[in-house]
């Protein structure tokens, strides 16, 4: 009825009102990078200078602001400006064709290049950005155990507990969630431990440009999606990075799928980079939209021909590494991956059930230029996140792609200097299919344990083999074999509780342990070892 209504009413506006769609105007150049050279902080934030310098990054011209006055000459000729990109350098605007060459004649503008893709009969599909059936130097750490509850299953799939046990949980990590809105996040006792630890760090709503992030009637989705990383409540469930810092920002608008939310995300990601974010994971994605000559094609989905899709890139290129759902779309005629998570830059993540299986609703890859998409997957079927005061079971790529971030976040805690590409590609060379793919699950489930330890015995000062346990499985005494001193021994149960501990031994009585995965803490002189056992 709402549509029916809408229809209507919009029948009785003027031809010239019809013709008209969003476009974007380039401008030339940017006249005062000269000022913003000469004083970084004026836009970025230390933060972010330090994540350019850390990775090698140097300043260019899209991290200069806009040139002012260009917008107010645009905002002269009688349009109305609400949304810009400096990294795209220009504005958006809706604008008829006489008035496109009158944009285009000006002496300050580039380029003028229309949002309508003209392709009207791409069927409608479900965006990422729901999901399926939801229900009821020195690296700062603290060595961190937690009793995981009903999230247990989703955090061992991707093999992430060894990194919380080595006391990598996101500290220091900054990670923008960039989705619909975050009611009771700023009052639900499942993200109490945010607030008290100081984790939230700020939010903006790029919709309705004001700072109700957290208004009740906005839709849950940014929520839930957050609390996959960062919810906690006590004995019951915890995030894939508890510790980790977050700016919450709001690009979509549930309600609507209009095209002006691929300039929201581009914006929000612009402020992320500007705080300094080292991550961005978003569940939404973009296929069609509510006026049909907005649609893109699966010939588009090659990650350059969407304005999101190049944006994404561009936060990629700036140090952050930026996360995407595939989509939802497994199952129907449109069974793509979406946009932004075609562009080749971007880590997409599609979703496996419990049994590391292929979600039927994943979306399928590759992108249309033929690059293998998703990079990787995590659990997407019958997930445990939280929401307000409690866990819920939702299912999606769009919970699949926060689990997986927490995973990064962990990462880029233990390896902040590592080279964003070579962590990507480690990511995927680390996943259970490598080098074998398929077009739903990419390279396999993600195995973040495996990525630590691959990474650390590459380390010149660490020799492959300087340690083993036997036997495994084993049923009376575990024994380590090693030329090394060894310190000390710490045992955890699969909920990350410490069962027991002791000093200078390398044989273990595990008699009396109740049959199950357990994992093994091996700290010598100069290195701390993490290994898996089973008891018998």
């Amino acid at each position: 009825m709402k549509r029916t209504l809408l229809l209507c009413m919009l029948a009785g506006y003027s031809v010239s009102f019809a013709q008209s769609s969003l476009v974007f105007v380039f401008f030339k150049d940017k006249p005062n990078k000269a000022a913003f050279y000469a004083n970084p902080l004026s836009e970025l934030t230390q933060k972010s200078l330090n994540r350019r310098t850390a990775l090698g990054i140097s300043l260019n011209d899209q991290d200069a602001p806009i040139e002012p006055s260009y917008i107010q000459n645009i905002q002269s000729l009688g349009f109305t400006v609400t949304d810009y990109s400096k990294w795209l350098n220009g504005v958006a605007v809706n604008a008829t064709p006489a008035q496109v060459a009158a944009l285009q004649a000006q002496p300050y503008v580039q380029s003028v290049e229309n949002f309508a893709r003209n392709a009207p009969g791409v069927p409608k599909s479900a965006h990422a950005g729901k999901w399926e059936s939801p229900s009821d130097g020195p690296v700062s750490k603290n060595l961190t155990t937690f009793d995981y509850g009903s999230g247990s299953a989703q955090i061992d799939q991707i093999n992430l507990r060894q990194l919380h046990l080595a006391g990598y949980t996101g500290t220091g990590v900054t990670v923008a969630v960039i989705d619909s809105g975050f009611p009771y996040v700023n009052t639900g006792s499942a993200f109490s431990r945010l607030w008290t630890s100081g984790h939230i760090k700020g939010g903006y709503d790029f919709v309705t440009k004001g700072t109700d992030i957290y208004n009740t009637s906005l839709n849950n989705h940014g929520a839930v999606v957050l609390g996959a990383i960062g919810g906690y409540i006590q004995d019951t469930f915890v995030g894939a990075a508890p510790d980790a810092d977050f700016y919450l920002y709001r690009s979509e608008n549930a309600a609507v799928e209009i095209p002006e939310e691929e300039l929201y995300w581009i914006e929000a990601a612009e402020e992320a980079d500007r705080k300094g974010a080292d991550l961005i994971t978003t569940s939404l994605g973009y296929s069609t939209f509510d006026d049909p000559k907005y649609n893109y094609t699966y010939a588009q989905m090659n990650g350059t021909t969407s304005f999101i899709a190049r944006g994404a890139g561009i936060a990629v290129d700036k140090g952050i590494f930026v996360l995407f759902a595939a989509g939802n779309s497994g199952q129907q005629p449109w069974h793509y991956i979406l946009t932004p998570a075609d562009n080749t830059k971007v880590f997409t993540i599609g979703s496996v059930d419990s049994s590391g299986a292929s979600s039927g609703f994943s979306s399928y890859g590759p992108n249309s230029a033929g690059a293998i998409k998703p990079d990787a997957s995590a659990r997407g079927s019958a997930s445990t996140t939280v929401n307000n005061n409690s866990t819920v079971t939702v299912s999606g790529t769009s919970i699949a792609t926060p689990i997986a971030a927490g995973g990064v976040a962990c990462l880029l805690q233990a390896f902040s200097t590592m080279n964003r590409d070579m962590m990507r590609n480690r990511l995927r060379e680390t996943a259970s299919l490598y080098p074998a793919y398929t077009d739903q699950m990419g390279f396999g489930i993600l195995n973040f344990g495996n990525f630590y330890n691959t990474t650390l015995n590459t380390s010149e000062t660490v020799k492959k083999n300087e340690l083993a346990i036997f036997p495994n499985p084993v049923k009376n005494i575990l024994n380590i074999a090693t030329e090394k001193q060894v310190v000390s021994l710490e045992i955890y149960d699969h909920l990350g509780r410490l069962i027991t501990g002791m000093k200078d031994r390398k044989s273990i009585p595990v008699d009396d342990f109740a049959k199950g995965v357990y994992y093994l803490k091996i700290l010598t002189k100069d290195k701390v070892y993490y290994e898996k056992f089973i008891k018998e």
